[in-house]
């Protein structure tokens, strides 16, 4: 019996968009900190389009009760991944209803203290599967309207997609209600609660463009959202279709999984990227910012119908971003980043053998290579003919799932371009065609410059370094400089030496910072020129800097450590951090050397993100400055969502376990634990 149910069931997955049409559906939701849970009431509209006896929602390890069908009560299964409802369907519109309760173990994330300010709850569909918090459909193909009420504590921001049409108090909490008007698929549904503040900007067509912050953050908002606006604008008017939702909203949350998650209407993205103006050179959203926006179009709007076809999706929103940041920083730019994009596919295609065309392959070949894909057609099409075809693609199949083949289909309406060899060449062979692709890239002066550099880097200096000088004192685009710098990288200082003065009397950051992260060892005589780079506006350069000095000149230790004592740096605080760790190697050095030691435990516990927590942790146990705190901070690193972070606690903890006194020490501290933490521990130490 149980194999014909799994049967059944794969065969309702598989068929059931054919038999039963989702419309929409409304849910009151309740969240519970303390439970790390969610509860809530769902009321789903659907139509049957020919006779079934088994509807199907995926629901992974949820509770279900008062399950109804048209008010009447109905038999459903609960197989822990799927509700079903056996019932002898006939054509025609229905409404289900139930309640539900689940405590996600993925998609749906608790982040900070419970009961507390630095709550935050965010959601990642896009992979994790909506089906882990809300009874939905993992299946991209199976698009409906969501309309969501999320009542939660009154001191908490909620967001959610779509527009905010009611917010009522009840009480300490408040029912905050959003609504789409436009059907998309599950995995773009999202939440995000935390204690934000919000400034509203309007785009030339009057969407209200909504960004977030956290409150300590209030000062960082023009840096990081610097070129939103612009960048909504252009795309807008590039991709020649009106953004097709009636708000959007981009809200930074804490330990997100990725850069940045497109949901229908709502961009969630790292609070990396929340910088100021110091920060900005280094790790700015602006990349970040556009991707997801032109998911809006490519991903929201137009949906690939299955992972063979993901690069409609990633590559479209990669090669718009680099548009929208050619229109920010100029042709050079672009075409550089195109330069250094096809560098890295040359590289992979040496092992990688999966093309596009398949739902294996590799982030870079849907992204990059995607993008590189449209860049060739678009430059063959010419750009009227693209942009015709582009609005005419999106128009067609609004609101649908589509395929490589739809897309060939409004390409040839267009023009005469060949869309099989074009399709053997970039989507269906990892094989790069290096004398097309030099063809493209000549046609702009850097990335001239940039394969002639390629192409002498094996040369002695002797044979480049008028070269060299040349684009040293030009106006040339600085990642050419960089690519000067990086050659110069192995010579010896003397020969070089004349190059790097140049570099030094640049004011182009980018190539300062290169020639910093070029010289590990420092002669004496260029260390005052070196010494310069502290006072970058950079704090990757800072960084690089501080340390490299400290390491070549040990007489000038304590001039360093004064200098940079207040210094902090991003908000995971890599300046800092760097100092702490430096003065507990400087014994001469004045401070309280406890003091320090208590910092740096108190930034790898659970008050800071993940990134500032491994850093902590890292420097603590290479001091060998391993108490009981410095223990429990690394076990709770193992239950950790983020799988980097859980994976180096494990890791250092299974080093640490081979020494009999840390094993001691970690059997002395399990009964401290929570149940996770425990069963983690226990698991390691068996």
């Amino acid at each position: 019996m149980k194999y014909l149910f799994l049967f059944i069931s794969t065969f309702v997955f598989a068929q059931q968009t054919k038999t039963i049409d989702f419309t929409s559906v409304s849910a009151h939701l309740s969240l519970n900190t303390v439970e790390k849970s969610i509860s809530g009431t769902v009321h789903y509209s659907f139509e049957v389009l020919n006779p079934t006896d088994t509807l199907k929602i995926d629901a992974q390890n949820m509770n279900f009760s008062k399950v109804l069908l048209n008010q009447m009560n109905v038999q459903y299964i609960n197989s822990g991944k799927q509700l079903l409802i056996v019932y002898p369907f006939q054509k025609g519109k229905n409404k289900l209803t139930f309640d539900y309760t689940a405590t996600p173990k993925q998609a749906l994330y608790f982040v900070g203290s419970a009961n507390s300010d630095d709550t935050q709850i965010w959601t990642q569909g896009q992979g994790r599967y909506t089906s882990n918090w809300f009874p939905s459909f993992d299946d991209v193909n199976e698009k409906l309207i969501f309309n969501l009420e999320i009542e939660f504590d009154s001191d908490f921001q909620v967001i959610s997609n779509g527009v905010l049409k009611q917010k009522n108090n009840n009480g300490k909490k408040t029912i905050w209600q959003y609504q789409m008007e436009k059907p998309m698929s599950s995995y773009l549904l999202m939440l995000a609660i935390g204690k934000f503040e919000k400034k509203v900007q309007f785009s030339k067509n009057k969407i209200s463009l909504e960004l977030y912050l956290e409150k300590k953050d209030a000062s960082r908002f023009e840096p990081t959202y610097r070129y939103s606006a612009r960048i909504f604008n252009f795309l807008e008017k590039e991709i020649g279709v009106k953004y097709p939702w009636k708000i959007y909203k981009q809200v930074p949350v804490r330990d997100f999984l990725y850069a940045g998650m497109e949901n229908t209407s709502a961009t969630l993205f790292a609070t990396r990227y929340v910088v100021d103006s110091t920060g900005f050179l280094d790790r700015n959203y602006t990349n970040v910012d556009a991707h997801e926006l032109a998911h809006q179009w490519f991903g929201d709007l137009v949906t690939a119908a299955s992972g063979k076809h993901h690069w409609l999706q990633e590559g479209f929103a990669t090669y718009y971003a680099l548009l929208a940041e050619k229109s920010i920083y100029g042709e050079d730019y672009f075409y550089s980043k195109m330069y250094e994009s096809i560098q890295q596919i040359k590289y992979a295609s040496r092992t990688d053998s999966i093309p596009i065309l398949n739902e294996k392959a590799s982030s870079l070949s849907f992204y990059q290579k995607g993008a590189w894909a449209l860049f060739a057609m678009h430059q063959e099409i010419g750009d009227k003919a693209f942009k015709k075809i582009i609005k005419k693609y999106l128009k067609k199949h609004a609101y649908k799932n589509v395929t490589t083949e739809d897309f060939f289909a409004e390409v040839k309406k267009v023009s005469r371009f060949d869309t099989d060899s074009f399709s053997k060449e970039w989507l269906e062979s990892t094989a790069i065609n290096t004398p097309n692709v030099n063809k493209l890239l000549v046609k702009n002066k850097i990335t001239k410059i940039l394969l002639e550099l390629d192409k002498i880097k094996s040369k002695p200096l002797a044979e480049k370094e008028g070269f060299f000088k040349l684009i040293l004192m030009s106006d040339a685009h600085y990642s050419a400089k960089v690519m000067v710098v990086n050659q110069l990288r192995n010579e010896i200082f003397e020969a070089k030496k004349p190059f790097l003065e140049l570099v030094m009397n640049s004011k182009n950051l980018h190539v300062r910072q290169a020639l910093a992260y070029s010289l590990p060892k420092i002669p004496e005589e260029f260390r005052m020129d070196y010494e310069s780079l502290l006072d970058d506006d950079s704090y990757q350069t800072q960084e690089i800097a501080l340390l490299y000095l400290w390491r070549n000149f040990p007489k000038h230790r304590l001039d360093y450590l004064e200098k940079s004592k207040e210094w902090i740096g991003f908000n995971d605080y890599n300046l800092r951090t760097l100092w702490l760790s430096l003065v507990l190697m400087t014994p001469e050095y004045a401070a309280n050397k406890q003091d320090v030691i208590d910092e740096l435990m108190n930034y790898s516990s659970e008050k800071y993100e993940a990134t500032t927590r491994q850093n902590a942790l890292e420097k603590l146990i290479g001091f060998q400055i391993i108490n009981d705190t410095v223990l429990i901070n690394l076990v709770k690193s193992t239950t950790h969502h983020m799988w980097q972070f859980s994976k180096f606690g494990r890791d250092t903890i299974r080093t640490l376990l081979k020494n009999q006194e840390y094993k001691d020490a970690f059997l002395r501290i399990l009964p401290s634990l929570d149940k996770k933490e425990q069963f983690q521990l226990n698991r390691l130490l068996n």
